[in-house]
C-alpha cells in the first residue's frame, strides 16, 4: 500500500483560529481530507481527531505537525506517542517548527544512534512544552485571584430579562398562567427560565 501524508492541527479553545497551521499543511501539499484537527487542551492525548489520525496511520506513512507544543504539552505522554507512532506503528513526524531537530526520518536512518539522540531531543523539548503549559495554568490562576479580589464577575455574562420573561414571570408568579406557558411566551428553555427566576428574586432580596 503507497504511503500517505497526514497533518495534525490542535489549537487550545474554540475561539483559537487554526487558519495559519491548516495554511502550512495546504502549503505542504496535503488533502484538506488527510489533514485532522481538533480544539481540545493538550494536557493528554484523549483528542478525538487525534486518535482518528492515529487509528489511520500505516507503517511508512507520514504525519506533520506545526510545533511541538500542537502535539501536546504533557512530558511524558509526548514521548511515549512519539514513539508508539514512529516505533510502533512505524510511521514518521515532522515538527515543521523545528524540522532539522524533529524529523522521525532523519533519526530512522541513523540507526540505533539515531534513537538515542531522538529520546534525547524528545525529552528536551516536551519538558520545555509542558513547562510552558505550567506558567500559562500559573497565570491564569493568578488572573482569576486578582479578578475575584477585584470583586469582577467571571464565566458566562449573566443573562438579560426581556419585557416578555417579565411579564411571564408575574404572571406565573400570580398563578394565572403555568410555568410551561410562562416559558413558552418569554421564548425560554425550562433551564433558562428558572436560571432567570433565581437570578431575579436573588436580586430583588438584596434590593
Amino acid at each position: 500500500m503507497e504511503a500517505k501524508t497526514f497533518g495534525y492541527i490542535r489549537v487550545s479553545t474554540q475561539e483559537q483560529n487554526e487558519e495559519r497551521q491548516l495554511n502550512k499543511m495546504t502549503e505542504l501539499g496535503i488533502c484538506e481530507r488527510d489533514i485532522f484537527t481538533d480544539k481540545a487542551s493538550g494536557k493528554d492525548f484523549n483528542r478525538p481527531q487525534y486518535q482518528a489520525l492515529k487509528s489511520t496511520l500505516r507503517r511508512g506513512d507520514l504525519m506533520y505537525v506545526d510545533a511541538l507544543d500542537r502535539l501536546g504539552r504533557n512530558y511524558d505522554a509526548i514521548i511515549s506517542e512519539w514513539k508508539e507512532i514512529t516505533r510502533g506503528i512505524g510511521a514518521d513526524i515532522i515538527v515543521l517548527e523545528n524540522e532539522s531537530l524533529f524529523n522521525s526520518r532523519k533519526f530512522r536512518d541513523m540507526g540505533d544512534v539515531g534513537k538515542v539522540m531522538e529520546d534525547q531531543f524528545l525529552s528536551l523539548f516536551s519538558y520545555i512544552a509542558e513547562q510552558e503549559r505550567n506558567k500559562i495554568r500559573t497565570r491564569q490562576a493568578e488572573g482569576i485571584k486578582i479578578a475575584k479580589a477585584q470583586g469582577k464577575h467571571l464565566g458566562r455574562p449573566r443573562a438579560a430579562y426581556t419585557d416578555a420573561f417579565k411579564e411571564a414571570y408575574a404572571e406565573w408568579k400570580a398563578d394565572k398562567i403555568s410555568a410551561v406557558e410562562a416559558m413558552k411566551r418569554a421564548a425560554v428553555k425550562k433551564t433558562t427560565f428558572y436560571k432567570l427566576v433565581k437570578q431575579l428574586e436573588s436580586e430583588a432580596g438584596r434590593s
